[in-house]
C-alpha cells in the first residue's frame, strides 16, 4: 500500500470533520486522501470554535466532550508544525505581503516552512476564502471546502 501524500489542513477545515456542516463530507473523503498536517495551533483553533458552538447553543454539552474526547484521539495521528521563530517570522512576512489574519499567516507560514524543510510539495486545504485566496498567490495547490 502506498503511504498517503501529505496535506496541509486548515482548522476551518478540521472543525468540519468534527460538526455537520457544508463540506463535512468533503473533508472526510479528503483525510482518507490526505495525511493530515497542520500548525500546532490548529487544535486549540478547533477547541475555539467548539467552545463556541456550545456558548451559543449549536452543541450540547454532550456533543461538545465528545467532539473534545475524538479531536484528542485523533492528534497522534497527525503531523502539528511547531510554531518556531522561523514560522513566525515567515508569518510576519505574510501579514505584509498578504494582508491575511494572524492564525492564517501562522498556518500559511507553518505550510511553507514544512515545504522547505521537508522537500516536499503539499496541497494546501482550507474553507477560508482569504487564506485560499493568499495561498494561491504564494503558489500552493488549493483544495477549496466550501
Amino acid at each position: 500500500m502506498t503511504p498517503r501524500q501529505w496535506a496541509y489542513f486548515d482548522t476551518s477545515v478540521i472543525v468540519k470533520r468534527y460538526v455537520k456542516e457544508a463540506g463535512s463530507l468533503a473533508t472526510r473523503r479528503l483525510l482518507k486522501r490526505f495525511q493530515l498536517l497542520s500548525s500546532s495551533i490548529m487544535p486549540v483553533e478547533a477547541m475555539s470554535a467548539f467552545s463556541r458552538r456550545r456558548a451559543s447553543g449549536d452543541l450540547t454539552q454532550r456533543d461538545f466532550l465528545a467532539i473534545r474526547s475524538r479531536l484528542r484521539k485523533d492528534q497522534a495521528y497527525w503531523e502539528l508544525v511547531e510554531v518556531s521563530e522561523t514560522v513566525l517570522l515567515e508569518a510576519e512576512d505574510l501579514v505584509e505581503k498578504t494582508n491575511v489574519r494572524t492564525l492564517d499567516a501562522i498556518h500559511l507560514a507553518s505550510a511553507i516552512v514544512f515545504q522547505s524543510e521537508s522537500g516536499l510539495t503539499i496541497a494546501f486545504i482550507t474553507g477560508d476564502a482569504k487564506q485560499r485566496d493568499a495561498a494561491r498567490m504564494l503558489g500552493f495547490t488549493v483544495i477549496w471546502v466550501e
